[in-house]
């Protein structure tokens, strides 16, 4: 199966991305933009999440569809960036209506930056409510992956995190082809490499070409207790938060399905995932129309979202820069 053009979340129709950035504060903001409303769901696996209209999207309550979700730094300062795209949005007429009124509905998950070394803490209000107003008026089809967005200010374990994204086309006979796609902001306190070599732990799901040659896995055995390339164990200081996209036609629980099958994709790239520490949170969103694809799409869909997003993850890692004393995959691991 090969990834769509541009191996970004963007190959999904209806699917544009925008970002922006404080660079004093080492830290930013994703929106992932659906260019109509588009159904959603969400799935929460860490210990310690960060959220805003999480219960929205549960398949018991009203809401069926969303115009944005938003990833970003800052903690829980940082969910103010989804105010800022309320803003953009509601200006553009987005919105669920209620009577003459429109209500944009943004949901937005963080990480925490808020201690990334080097960084200044802004003097007066947060930047956040701005952030999301720009990365709206960024939002396109191409956009920057590693030190960008939400990912500017993130660490992965002992390396430099950063944003990640990729995509995958599925042949599905009579209905055409689907294209799934993943974009994340990768905050873990698991390390993405093994130990013992710093090679990938989801190296064997890249596709051709899309990862550096990875170095060469020891003869010794790799001693499972070894957590020397995680990050210290802080609570609340560490998560990976991401969205998946596709435009298969899913309802909410079919799109709740697609996101809870999504997360087993950071458990092939981050040991260990889902954390106390962490706030590992998976957003799905569905942008097609007509009948629901059946159950056994859906596992196709599903395993391809996973799939998506343990390469995202590995993407994020590789296209990351030493930044703060925190080395980056290429500058530690990419000579092997």
């Amino acid at each position: 199966m090969p990834s769509g053009p541009r191996n970004l979340i963007t190959d999904v129709p209806g699917i544009l991305v925008g970002q922006a950035e404080d660079h004093d504060a080492i830290t930013g903001t994703t929106v992932v933009l659906a260019a109509r409303p588009a159904v959603a769901a969400v799935d929460v696996r860490g210990g310690a999440p960060g959220s805003r209209e999480t219960e929205l999207l549960r398949p018991a309550n009203l809401v069926e569809q969303v115009d944005a979700i938003v990833l970003s730094g800052g903690s829980a300062f940082g969910l103010d960036a989804g105010a800022g795209v309320m803003d953009a949005l509601a200006a553009r007429g987005r919105g669920f209506a209620v009577g003459e009124a429109r209500v944009p509905i943004v949901p937005a998950a963080i990480l925490f930056d808020l201690n990334f070394p080097g960084r200044r803490h802004w003097a007066d209000e947060p930047p956040y409510r701005r952030l999301g107003r720009e990365a709206v008026a960024h939002a396109g089809h191409d956009f920057a992956l590693g030190n960008a967005g939400a990912g500017l200010g993130a660490r992965a374990g002992a390396l430099k995190g950063g944003l990640g994204s990729a995509s995958l086309r599925l042949a599905d006979g009579a209905r055409g082809n689907f294209t799934v796609g993943a974009i994340v902001a990768v905050n873990a306190c698991g390390s993405v490499v093994r130990p013992d070599c710093g090679r990938f732990w989801a190296a064997e799901f890249a596709l051709p070409g899309e990862i550096p040659t990875q170095p060469a896995i020891p003869e010794a055995p790799l001693d499972l207790e070894d957590m020397s390339t995680s990050s210290a164990l802080f609570a609340g200081a560490n998560t990976t938060i991401a969205v998946v996209a596709t435009d298969a036609p899913f309802d909410k629980n079919r799109c709740l399905r697609f996101a809870m099958m999504a997360q087993d994709g950071l458990a092939r790239a981050i040991r260990p995932a889902h954390t106390p520490f962490d706030g590992d949170t998976v957003f799905a969103l569905s942008t097609g129309s007509g009948e629901p694809v059946d159950s056994a799409r859906l596992t196709r869909l599903g395993m391809a979202a996973a799939d998506c997003l343990a390469r995202a993850v590995m993407r994020a890692i590789v296209a990351a820069e030493s930044l703060g004393g925190y080395q980056s995959w290429r500058e530690k691991y990419g000579g092997a």
